[in-house]
């Protein structure tokens, strides 16, 4: 069969305070129209429909007309779960009718064990789910992480396996060898939510949901869609768009097909004079999001509001006097950024009292942090 992935539509999510809903109802029209044209079977959408798990009544609305338009009035069957940014118990609301229109939406971890069945393809819909949930359902209290976690899910949908029928796992997780944007707002502790791609081989193709580049992973059989739009500056260059895959068994085709932001996310380097003529600004999509990096030393009075004049979206104005000062000061918050919660204290504490964390104080702090993690889930 042919079926369309997407995924982190973030639905309500805002750009430094700009609202993205025209833009993202924009993309969709544009995913419906490559659905429609595709001829696909089916459209998978791998989580984070929303962007907060209380989205705001505006954003409720226009994800309630998508589905309407891409499940009832044109009849595509649709198959999503919950994503880390999602109220799973929200989104459940409605789940046993919506079936009824073939709107398949899992938000609970023992929902992925009963597997959608479409042409020649089995969908075991996993949804974002923390260790605890799955410690309680093979009732295991070794089960601490999600690599533990996902080793007994796979085994127990292998065991639904049909062996004349192609396998697709729709997921919302961090897989190692994956990389992310700065708007993948993620918490890792001691690679609690990392699986590992070698426990994805048995399924045909994976449709991966969590990172917002198609490029973040390069496997053979698993892919992230990567978000319909650009939402930090770390995703300018990347491409956006969605994968079109067509499942035989033991073998599977996949092509990407890009989509146009409506407004595109761009970065501009220039004084404040080069800016601000006539010639320049009106060679470029004023109505684009900008980040502005400017190379004047002065001061320049009501700068920001001058170049809203002319830029009436911009996100942000850096400042490139004294570059190569911010180019180290940039590198070191990368590789900070880069660190886990516990390796961040282990290196303050290594640096405020010159000694290291002993195996035990590691071993509070790890406890601790997941437990805050599942508490901030819990709001």
């Amino acid at each position: 069969m042919r079926f369309l992935h997407t995924a982190d539509w973030h639905i309500g999510k805002k750009l430094h305070g700009y609202d993205l809903l025209e833009e993202q109802a924009d993309a969709f029209q544009q995913i419906l129209k490559i659905a429609k044209e595709e001829k696909v079977d089916a459209i998978v959408v791998a989580g984070d429909l929303y962007d907060r798990s209380v989205p705001s009544v505006e954003a409720i609305e226009v994800f309630n007309r998508m589905i309407v338009e891409m499940n009832l009035q044109e009849k595509f069957p649709v198959l999503a779960i919950s994503g880390n940014h999602d109220s799973s118990t929200r989104l459940e609301t409605g789940g046993p009718w919506f079936i009824q229109s073939d709107f398949h939406l899992n938000t609970r971890l023992d929902q992925a064990f009963e597997p959608v069945e479409m042409k020649n393809t089995q969908f075991f819909l996993l949804p974002y789910f923390e260790p605890i949930s799955a410690r309680l359902y093979f009732d295991n209290e070794e089960i601490r992480t999600i690599e533990q976690a996902m080793k007994e899910v796979i085994t127990e949908m292998e065991k639904q396996f049909k062996p004349d029928m192609a396998h697709v796992l729709v997921s919302h997780f961090f897989v190692a060898g994956s990389e992310k944007s700065d708007s993948e707002t993620k918490l890792m502790v001691g690679g609690l939510d990392t699986v590992p791609l070698s426990l994805l081989e048995s399924f045909d193709y994976v449709a991966l949901g969590h990172l917002h580049g198609k490029n973040a992973l390069q496997a053979e059989n698993a892919r992230y869609s990567g978000s319909p739009l650009k939402f930090s500056l770390s995703e300018m260059s990347q491409k956006k768009g969605v994968w079109i895959v067509d499942t035989v068994v033991d073998k599977t085709t996949f092509e990407f097909k890009e989509i146009t932001p409506l407004r595109d996310l761009i970065q501009l380097e220039g004084s404040f004079k080069e800016l601000t003529t006539q010639e320049f600004y009106e060679s470029i999509d004023r109505e684009s999001y900008l980040h502005i990096q400017l190379t004047d030393r002065a001061v320049i009075p009501n700068m920001m509001n001058q170049l809203r004049q002319i830029y009436p979206r911009v996100i942000g104005v850096e400042r490139l006097f004294g570059r190569e000062v911010k180019e180290k000061n940039r590198a070191a918050k990368k590789e900070i950024k880069a660190l886990a919660p516990t390796e961040l204290v282990n290196q303050f504490f290594s640096e405020v009292t010159g000694e290291q964390l002993t195996q035990q104080q590691q071993t509070w702090i790890k406890d601790n942090l997941a437990a805050l993690h599942q508490a901030e889930r819990g709001k």
